[in-house]
Parts: structure tokens; sequence; C-alpha cells
């Protein structure tokens, strides 16, 4: 399949070069996935799919124009770059757009050390559903659980890219995943939670009946929640959602923001976004990790940095055309489709943990939320101002009381950032390692 996928790419790109481009890339991706879901103890959905996608980015000076299609015929990739080319001639002129140097691009990696497709046979249909429904049964055995829905699923995709740079490169990567949500209570009264799990290599992955049980547990603690107090308190955000805080200042400090100026943390760099002794570090090379890869979208060779070291912002999240505007070099963070041109994002992300366990942080906290569900998102981009929506459960006195919903919670990431503190229970397995995390003082409207 890689052979196929490496002559459809240079086909593009051979079709591109004749039809008058200068220069160009092409990325040709072969995937195939199945899932099974369960519902009420039926069979409620199986699907299978299987697909081969390819998409050009052709370049005339500084303007830029992406085609895609699923057809790998022939006659498609002459017809793709055709109309590529004309595209890019009426594109609007932008001097930042752009291959790599050939001297940047990267000129070998260890797909062996990454291990990001697991060796063994794909599972059946009937392998999958079993998974669901012994997650379903997990969930249905505890008294109160009125209904569950059940998932199991597997994925393998295989993508390839070229340009006329000279590079050309290839990587897989599988992905076996059990998921389940319990619903308990009825009416207004109707309460959910849930429980997954995923893993690049399916011997790695957690045994279905437990992600059923730990999904049903969630939910019944859930039954009978009020709103909660409102007024200014701690809040603890759960290891489940805790990685949002960070997903927002990584969004922050990605080079699209910061080259537009729209970031409430444009003008950070070399400063404190982050209490002393805390870090973040980005590693796309980490073995077995769904964010892990060897080279970004623009073929350079990705590796290990620190975007926040001991509290301090390092720099920015870049590809080529991001780092070309602000005069600095690409972090080797390129993200791209087979229809879009490439754009910065970040892969597995690593915050520095704690010393305390979330058992003890709700102990420190006193009284406050510890949020296990986050619902909407109003975020002011420029500014930092947060408030979102939550559920999760009160805690008085140090000790967890009772389960909480429908409040807002509101606050300034700028400020909620550099107050936090970590605790040690972030999950290992996780692209994204984050552990629960408490902040102080932030604005609750609850009843």
């Amino acid at each position: 399949m890689t052979d196929m996928l490496d002559r459809l790419t240079h086909a593009l790109l051979d079709a591109a070069r004749k039809a008058g481009a200068e220069a160009a890339d092409a990325m040709a991706i072969d995937g195939r996935s199945t899932s099974i879901d369960i519902r009420a103890g039926a069979l409620e959905q199986a699907e299978r799919a299987e697909a081969v996608e390819i998409g050009l980015r052709v370049l005339i000076g500084g303007r830029q124009a992406c085609v895609s299609a699923s057809d790998t015929s022939d006659a498609t990739v002459a017809a793709l770059a055709e109309r590529a080319v004309a595209m890019a001639r009426e594109a609007p002129d932008d001097p930042t757009a752009g291959l790599a140097d050939p001297s940047q691009i990267a000129q070998g990696w260890d797909l062996v050390a990454l291990e990001l497709t697991d060796p063994h046979e794909e599972p059946i249909a009937s392998a999958l559903e079993a998974d669901a429904r012994a997650a379903e049964a997990g969930a249905m055995a505890q008294r109160g659980i009125t209904q569950v829905q059940a998932s199991a699923g597997y994925s393998a995709r295989r993508v390839h890219l070229a340009a006329t740079n000279g590079f050309s490169g290839s990587y897989g990567r599988t992905s076996r995943s059990i998921s389940a949500v319990a619903f308990t209570g009825e009416g207004t009264g109707m309460e959910r939670d849930y429980a997954g799990e995923g893993r690049v290599f399916q011997a790695d992955l957690p045994d279905a009946t437990a992600i059923g049980i730990l999904a049903g547990e969630r939910a019944l603690s859930r039954a009978g929640a009020v709103k909660p107090k409102t007024g200014h308190f701690p809040v603890l955000f759960d290891e489940r959602i805790a990685a949002s805080l960070i997903g927002h200042l990584l969004s922050a400090v990605n080079g699209t923001s910061i080259a537009r100026g729209a970031s409430w943390l444009r003008d950070a760099l070399g400063a404190d976004v982050l209490p002393k002794g805390m870090s973040i570090v980005e590693d796309p090379l980490r073995p077995r990790m769904s964010g892990s890869r060897p080279f970004d979208g623009e073929g350079l060779l990705t590796q290990k940095r620190m975007i926040v070291q001991d509290g301090v912002l390092m720099g920015w999240t870049l590809d080529l055309a991001t780092g070309r505007k602000l005069g600095m070099p690409s972090t080797a963070n390129a993200a791209r489709g087979t229809s879009s041109p490439p754009s910065p994002a970040t892969s597995n992300i690593d915050l520095t943990p704690g010393h305390l366990s979330r058992d003890a942080l709700i102990a420190q906290m006193g009284t406050g939320l510890l949020v296990t569900s986050l619902i909407g998102s109003t975020i002011n981009p420029t500014t930092g101002d947060y408030s979102r929506g939550a559920s999760g459960f009160w805690v008085e006195g140090g000790q967890v009381k009772y389960p909480v919903n429908e409040c807002t919670i509101a606050g300034n990431l700028r400020e909620m950032l550099r107050s936090m503190i970590a605790a040690n229970d972030a999950r290992a397995h996780l692209s994204t390692r984050v552990p629960s995390l408490l902040v102080e003082g932030l604005t609750l409207a609850g009843e």
C-alpha cells in the first residue's frame, strides 16, 4: 500500500509541473475503520469504511491552491493538477507561502522506535461487538443504571507526503477503542456519565467490562445533582477535563493567532504564564502515542521542545508560513489534510505534575467545586476571559458532599493559569498528559 501511495503522490507532482506549477506538494492517505454501537442490548449500528484520498497543493510564486479527490485514476490526477494551477493563478499573493528549503527537510527517521502501528491482525467485527457488549453489561450490572450506549472501534491509516523540494516520506497509525455512556434516572432527573479508552496497540487496551463498570459508577454518582452556590470559590478541574485549560494556552501561542495579533498571550514571550516550576513539553516522538509523528506536514523532522519552561513562555507553535511572518524558524509543527494548506498544531503534550494526589487537593481546597464535565465555551481570544458551563461535585470541609450541575464558572485565563496547582494523577497512556488542576478564586454562578 505504501508503494501505491508513493506512486500517487509523485504522479500528482508530475501532473502539477506539467500543468505549470512552480512548486507543489502532494498527500495520499489510505484509511479503513470499523465501528460497532450497542444500545439496549441490541446492535444499533455497524459501520465499515475504506477509502483512499489524494490532495495536491500547487504554488506559483506566492500564490497557492489546494485540491483533493477520492478518485485516484490518471484522468482525475491530471484534472486535479490543471484545476489547482488555474486556482492558484487567481489566488491572492502571499509572500510567506512556500515549501521548505531542501536543506530543511527530514532525511531519515526511526518508525520502528515510534511503534505507531499494531503488528497484529485487524480485529473482526464480532470481536468489536463482543467488547461493546461487555462494556454495556459492565454498566448495566449496577443497580440504578437505566440505559447504556456502548461502542468499540478500530482504525488503520497510512499517509504519504511528497514535494518538489525532494521530500518523500510515509508512516501509518492504528487505533483501538472502547467506550460506554451510562444513564441513571428519568426525565428531568436523568443524569449521565461515560468512560472510554483508546490505544495504538490492542494489547494495551483495558478490559471492556471494567470500562463499562466505571461508566456506570460515574453515572450513579451524578444522581440527584443540584445547582451549587453562587460566589467566589476554588475550582478543581478533574484530570478528565483539565487538559482543556492547557489547550487554551496552546491555542493562544499558536503561530496563526500570534501572526494575526489575536491572542491574549501575544505579548507574553519570555514572560511568566504558569507558576514557577511548571513546564509544558511537546514530544512528538513518544512511542505508541496517538499524537506521535516522525515528520510534520511540510516534511520537517519533528523533535521534543519546551513550550513553557519553569513557568516562562519559550516560544510559539509555528509552521513555515507563520514562522516567516514572525521572522522565526518553523518549530516543525505543520499539520494538514488533503484539502487544505499546512497550519500549526501541537502533538503530544506533558504538563509538569505536582506532588499531591487529587484527594489531597480536594482536602486542601476546603469549600469549592470539583468539575468533572464542561459544557459549551465562551473564551475571548484577545483578552483570555473565560466562561464555561460545568457540572461536578460540591466540596465542603475538604470532602466531596453531593453532585452539582447547571452552573457556570468564569475567570481570566492569564490569572487562572498563573495560580494553578497540579495534582499527580495524569494518565501515562494519553497523548496529552495533564493532571487535575486546582484554580483559586473563580466566579461560580449557580442557584
